[in-house]
C-alpha cells in the first residue's frame, strides 16, 4: 500500500477532527510570533544530553541524547509554527497564587511572551534567567530558571522567591512536559522514528514520567523528581492552543501541588494523591526542580530508577487486585520503610514478608473493600510514595456480574422494533440507567462497529470463559433473530456472510412518523442512511461475528447441552465463511490489522483440528496474503485511523504464525513503547488511546483512556511472546497489567463500560457502553495463570495463590476461567477445551507436574486437556486433546 501522510488520510471516523485540526493550524501560523527565534539559539551539553535554547526565552529548542544527536524528545520540528503566546515549551511555569483571605489568581510564562534576562553561571549550572519579563507585573514572586548538569544528567531548576510583604500561598505549580507526541501530517515510517509518548507514575516523590519513541527503540527519557517535585498531579494543557485531534493527544503538566485545581475544576472527582499548596513566607525562597536521564532501553526503566536511587515498586499480579488473590508487593529503596498508610482505611491489609530479600521489602497485599485505594509508603528519609490500587471481586464473581448484567439490564426485546434489533444486548447508558436504542451515532444503538456490537460480544464471549445455560439461551435467540439474517447477510447471493456496518440508521423518509427522537442530534456525518449502514465493506466490523460463531461453536463441541439452536459445524462453518467474506467484501480495510483478529487464528486451528482440510487451507492463504503485505512495510500495523494501537495484536499473531519473526518484534517493540508497567493501576499495561471516547463514549472528548479496549487485546501478543521468552519478566509484567486492566472498570453491578477518564476533572468510568465488549474478547481468550520463578523475587503466580511446599509449588487457580496454567521454568502451557482447574503443583526437584480438575456439572462431563510438550497420559485422545471424564469430586493428574 502507498505511505500516506497522516493529514491526508480521510475517511468516515477521522475526516471531521482532522479538518477542524489544519483549520487550527492554520490560525496558529497566523498569528504573530513571539519566541523571537531570529535572535537564536544557545548550544548546551552533558554527558548524556546535547540541548538547544532559544536565546530569548532560555526554552528549550530540542533535546537530544548524545548518543543519536539528530533525534529531538521534544517538538523542535514545529518551532517556527508554535513560536506565539500561549503554546507552551520545555521549560514553562504555570502557578497559581493568593495571598491569605485572597482568591487565587494564574500566572503562566507562556501566556504573554517576552526575552527573559540572562544570569551569570558557574559550575554546574549550563544557563540561568529570570523570567519576570514573562510574566505579569503583579505576581507577588520571582521566578528564576536554571539548566544544571548533575552526574551527566540535566537538572531544570526553578527558584521562587515570595518578594511581597505578605506570606503568599502557592495552590498549583505546574511544569509543562513538551514532549514531541504531535504525529500530524506524518506517515506511521516518519512518526516511528521521530515521535514520542509519555507515560506518568503519579506517584509523589517516587513519581516519574517516561518518554519513549513510538519504535520502542534507542533510549528512553526519564523525568524524575529532584527537588520538592513530588508528582501530585497530572494536568491536560487544555488552554495550549495546538489543535488536539487523532493525531495529537495533547500537552500534560507535572504537578507538585494542586489544591487550587482541587478546589475548583476538580472538585467533584477523587484525586490520585491528595492535594497540597505551598506557603511561603515573606523573603523566603524555595527551590523546585526535575532531573532528565536516559534509559538505554524501555525494560531497564525499573533498573534506571534504582540506579538513580528513587524508589522502586513490583506488584504480583499487578495492581488490580481480586479481592481472592493474595498479591505480593516487593519495594526497592536505598532507605528502609518507616510507614505504610492505606486510603480508604481498611480498603488493603498489608503484611510484610520479609525485610530484605534481594534488596527488596517484601509485603503481601489482600484487597479488602471493593473499590480505588491508595497505598502511601513513608520512608525513612521523608520520602512518601503512593502506589493507586484497584480492588475488584473476584475474577469469578466480576465475570458472573458481567454476564448476568448484559443479559438483563442490556437484553433488547422490544416488540416491533422498526431496526429489527431485538433480540439482542443493546449499548447501555449507566448513568441514566437506560438501554441506548437511539444516538446520532448511529452505530452506538446499530449493534455493529465496535460500539454497537460491544454489547453483545462481550455477552457472547463470557460465555468462553463462564458459560451459563440461562443466558447462552438467550444468545441462541440473538444468533437466529437478530446476528444471522440481521447483522449478518444470509441470504444466497454476493453479499452472504457479510457484516453490515450498522442495522440503526438515519432515514426519516423510509420510517414511520415519530421513528427519531428530536433529542438527538442527527445532522452529522455519524448518522448513516440505510444504504451506508447496510455497507458491508468495514472489515473491522466481522471479527466481532467470527467470534460470536467460533465461541458457540466451542460450546456446542466440547459440552454438552448448553448449545441446542445449531449444531457445532453449522457455527465453525458460519465462523470460517465470515472470515474468508471480510478479506472479498471488505478488502480495503482488511489489509491492516483487525481488532480481535485473533479470533482468525483461533477459527484456523480449529478448522484443522476438525480435519476441514480444504476450508483450512483457503483460510490459511487468504491471511498469508495479509501478513505478506504487512512484511512490505517497515511499520506493519496501520488503520483506519493515522495512528492506531489495535492492529498491532493480528499483525503480531500472524507474523509470528507464518514466521516473520522480524515484523512480530518489530510489533511487539512499539507495543511495549506504549503499553508501560508502573506501580498505579490506570496505567499499568494501560495501551495508549486517547480518540475513542469521541466515537463509543458518553463524555466525548480526546483524551487518555484509562483501560480501553487496547489494554485487553495488546495483552494477547505481548503474554504470546512472553510464553516463548519466559525469562522477559517485563513482558508478563505489561502483559497481565493489560489483561486484568481490560476487566478493572466493571462495576460492582456488572456494567463495563468504554473506558475510564483520565483527566483529573473526572477520574471516573465513562456511562456508556460503547465497544467495551472488543477489549472483553482480548481478556476471554487470553486469561491464564502463570507459574514463574523470578531470581530477585522467588516463586510467583499470575492468576492464582501460590504456596510453597518443600520442593512443591502448589498453586489454587483463580481466573474466571481456570482454563490454562503456564509454567515458565519447564515453558509448558496446559489448556482445557473444558473442565477447569482447582489448582496445578509443580515439583521443582523432578519437574513433576500434578492437576487437580474441579468436579463435573450437568453440561461438562468430560474435560479436554491439552499440553504443548510431548506427554503421555492414558486417557483416549480426541482431536489433539485428552478427554477426561470427570467426576463428582476432583481429579487428580499426575503429568
Amino acid at each position: 500500500m502507498k505511505r500516506i501522510k497522516i493529514l491526508a488520510l480521510i475517511i468516515c471516523c477521522s475526516v471531521v477532527s482532522n479538518l477542524q485540526a489544519q483549520e487550527y493550524w492554520d490560525k496558529i501560523k497566523a498569528k504573530k510570533s513571539t519566541l523571537e527565534i531570529d535572535k537564536g539559539f544557545t548550544t548546551l551539553s552533558t554527558k548524556s544530553f546535547e540541548i538547544k535554547l532559544l536565546k530569548s526565552s532560555q526554552t528549550v529548542a530540542s533535546l537530544s541524547p548524545v548518543s543519536d544527536k539528530t533525534f529531538d524528545f521534544t517538538p523542535g520540528d514545529r518551532l517556527a509554527i508554535r513560536d506565539k503566546d500561549g503554546l507552551y515549551q520545555l521549560g514553562d511555569i504555570n502557578l497559581r497564587i493568593k495571598a491569605v483571605d485572597a482568591s487565587w489568581k494564574s500566572y503562566s510564562t507562556a501566556a504573554k511572551r517576552a526575552a527573559v534576562t540572562a544570569l551569570s553561571v558557574s559550575g554546574n549550572t549550563l544557563a540561568a534567567a529570570d523570567l519576570s519579563n514573562t510574566l505579569p507585573a503583579d505576581i507577588p514572586v520571582t521566578i528564576k530558571r536554571f539548566y544544571e548538569e548533575k552526574e551527566g544528567n540535566l537538572v531544570v531548576r526553578f527558584e521562587i522567591t515570595n518578594k511581597s510583604n505578605a506570606a503568599v500561598e502557592i495552590g498549583a505549580l505546574g511544569v509543562p512536559m513538551i514532549f514531541n507526541n504531535i504525529l500530524e501530517g506524518k506517515t506511521l515510517d516518519e512518526t516511528h522514528l521521530h515521535n514520542v509518548f509519555f507515560d506518568p507514575y503519579i506517584g509523589k516523590d517516587a513519581g516519574y514520567l517516561e518518554v519513549k519513541r513510538l519504535s520502542g527503540h534507542g533510549p528512553a527519557l526519564l523525568v524524575l523528581p529532584e527537588m520538592n517535585m513530588p508528582f501530585e498531579a497530572y494536568r491536560p494543557l487544555l488552554d495550549d492552543e495546538t489543535p488536539r485531534s487523532i493525531v495529537f493527544e495533547g500537552f500534560h503538566e507535572w504537578m507538585p501541588v494542586s489544591k487550587a485545581y482541587a478546589e475548583q475544576e476538580w472538585k467533584k472527582a477523587e484525586q490520585w494523591n491528595s492535594p497540597t499548596s505551598v506557603l511561603l513566607q515573606v523573603g523566603e525562597v524555595k527551590n523546585f526542580s526535575l532531573k532528565l536521564v536516559l534509559v538505554n532501553q524501555i525494560e531497564n526503566i525499573q533498573a534506571g530508577l534504582i540506579q538513580n536511587e528513587r524508589p522502586a515498586a513490583v506488584g504480583v499480579p499487578g495492581y488490580v487486585l481480586p479481592l481472592d488473590v493474595n498479591g505480593q508487593l516487593f519495594l526497592k529503596y536505598k532507605k528502609a520503610v518507616k510507614s505504610l498508610k492505606i486510603e480508604p482505611e481498611g480498603a488493603l491489609t498489608i503484611t510484610q514478608k520479609s525485610k530484605d530479600k534481594n534488596g527488596y521489602f517484601q509485603y503481601e497485599v489482600q484487597g479488602k473493600k471493593w473499590g480505588r485505594a491508595r497505598l502511601t509508603v513513608t520512608y525513612e528519609d521523608g520520602l512518601e510514595q503512593t502506589i493507586n490500587y484497584k480492588v475488584i471481586k473476584s475474577e469469578t464473581n466480576t465475570i458472573a456480574d458481567f454476564g448476568h448484567f448484559l443479559t438483563t439490564a442490556q437484553w433488547f426485546d422490544q416488540k416491533n422494533d422498526p431496526f429489527h434489533r431485538n433480540p439482542s444486548v443493546i449499548s447501555y447508558d449507566y448513568e441514566t440507567k437506560k438501554q441506548v436504542s437511539q444516538d446520532s451515532r448511529v452505530w452506538i444503538a446499530g449493534l455493529s462497529d465496535e460500539g454497537g456490537a460491544g454489547g453483545w460480544l462481550g455477552a457472547v464471549m463470557k460465555q468462553l470463559i463462564d458459560p451459563n445455560r440461562e443466558e447462552i439461551a438467550k444468545l441462541e435467540q440473538f444468533v437466529d433473530k437478530t446476528l444471522w439474517g440481521g447483522i449478518q447477510y444470509n441470504t444466497a447471493d454476493t453479499l452472504k456472510y457479510g457484516v453490515k456496518k450498522s442495522v440503526f440508521y438515519y432515514e426519516p423518509a423510509l420510517m414511520p412518523e415519530g421513528t427519531y427522537s428530536k433529542e438527538v442530534n442527527y445532522k452529522t456525518w455519524a448518522a448513516w442512511d440505510k444504504k451506508g449502514a447496510d455497507d458491508p465493506g468495514r472489515s473491522y466490523n466481522y471479527p466481532h461475528v467470527a467470534a460470536a460463531h467460533w465461541t458457540m461453536y466451542r460450546l456446542a463441541r466440547y459440552h454438552d447441552g448448553l448449545v441446542t439452536n445449531h449444531t457445532w459445524d453449522w457455527y465453525l462453518k458460519n465462523a470460517y465463511e465470515t472470515s474468508i467474506a471480510m478479506t472479498t467484501l471488505a478488502p480495503y480495510y482488511a489489509q491492516f490489522g483487525q481488532m480481535e483478529g485473533t479470533v482468525f487464528l483461533l477459527i484456523l486451528k480449529d478448522l484443522k483440528t476438525e480435519g476441514y482440510t480444504e476450508m483450512a487451507a483457503n483460510l490459511e492463504a487468504k491471511m498469508k496474503a495479509r501478513a505478506d503485505h504487512w512484511r512490505t512495510l517497515n511499520y506493519p500495523f496501520g488503520s483506519e485511523m493515522p495512528w492506531d494501537s489495535t492492529g498491532q495484536e493480528e499483525v503480531y499473531m500472524w507474523s509470528d504464525y507464518f514466521g516473520y519473526t522480524d515484523k512480530a518484534k518489530v510489533t511487539l517493540d512499539a507495543i511495549l513503547a506504549y503499553m508501560p508497567t508502573m506501580p498505579h493501576w490506570a496505567y499499568n499495561g494501560n495501551a495508549r488511546r486517547y480518540w475513542d471516547f469521541l466515537y463509543g463514549g458518553k463524555l466525548s472528548r480526546v483524551e487518555r483512556q484509562i483501560h480501553h479496549y487496547g489494554s485487553a487485546l495488546n495483552a494477547i501478543p505481548v503474554l504470546e511472546q512472553y510464553k516463548k521468552t519466559p525469562d522477559d519478566f517485563h513482558l508478563l509484567k505489561v502483559g497481565y497489567g493489560g489483561l486484568l486492566g481490560g476487566i478493572s472498570n466493571i462495576t460492582q453491578d456488572g456494567f463495563g463500560p468504554a473506558a475510564f477518564h483520565s483527566y483529573p476533572e473526572t477520574l471516573q468510568i465513562d456511562y456508556l457502553s460503547g465497544d467495551y465488549g472488543s477489549g472483553f474478547f482480548g481478556y476471554a481468550v487470553n486469561t491464564a495463570a502463570f507459574i514463574t520463578n523470578e531470581k530477585e523475587y522467588g516463586w510467583l503466580a499470575f492468576g492464582g495463590n501460590l504456596k510453597e511446599k518443600g520442593d512443591e509449588i502448589e498453586v489454587e487457580i483463580t481466573t474466571a476461567a481456570k482454563s490454562k496454567v503456564f509454567i515458565s521454568p519447564i515453558k509448558t502451557g496446559l489448556t482445557l477445551d473444558a473442565g477447569t482447574f482447582k489448582k496445578v503443583t509443580y515439583n521443582t526437584k523432578t519437574g513433576a507436574v500434578t492437576i487437580t480438575l474441579n468436579s463435573k456439572d450437568n453440561y461438562t462431563p468430560n474435560a479436554y486437556l491439552r499440553i504443548d510438550k510431548d506427554v503421555k497420559l492414558s486417557y483416549e485422545k480426541v482431536r489433539g486433546a485428552y478427554k477426561i471424564p470427570l467426576k463428582n469430586k476432583p481429579v487428580q493428574i499426575k503429568l
